[in-house]
């Protein structure tokens, strides 16, 4: 009998999405420190635009629109959505269910 967590859903950038609840965020000069208090990981976010794109996850109506706010240039996108992809993987990020 496997105990293995159900793999998460794979990214879409037009869906919505948050950070997790669990999850507390500290702003640094070269991104932020995250720290997850479910598993206890502490991981990082590369640069302050990043940081903004998951500030702007909640407020917008998808991850695409995040992006756009966070003023990410088209020629980033794809790296932005593949570290996206990355936080839903790790939990850091969830999607969101409104309403």
């Amino acid at each position: 009998m496997s105990t293995d967590a159900p793999a998460p859903e794979p990214f879409d950038p037009a869906l919505p999405y948050r950070l997790n609840p669990a999850v507390a965020v500290r702003p640094e000069p070269f991104g932020a420190l995250l720290y997850d208090y479910g598993t206890r990981r502490l991981s990082f976010l590369k640069t302050r635009r990043l940081l903004t794109v998951v500030r702007e996850l909640a407020r917008r109506p998808h991850a695409g629109a995040a992006l756009v706010a966070a003023d990410v240039p088209e020629s980033e996108r794809q790296q932005y959505e593949s570290a996206l992809a990355g936080l839903v993987a790790a939990g850091t990020i969830q999607r969101r269910t409104d309403g």
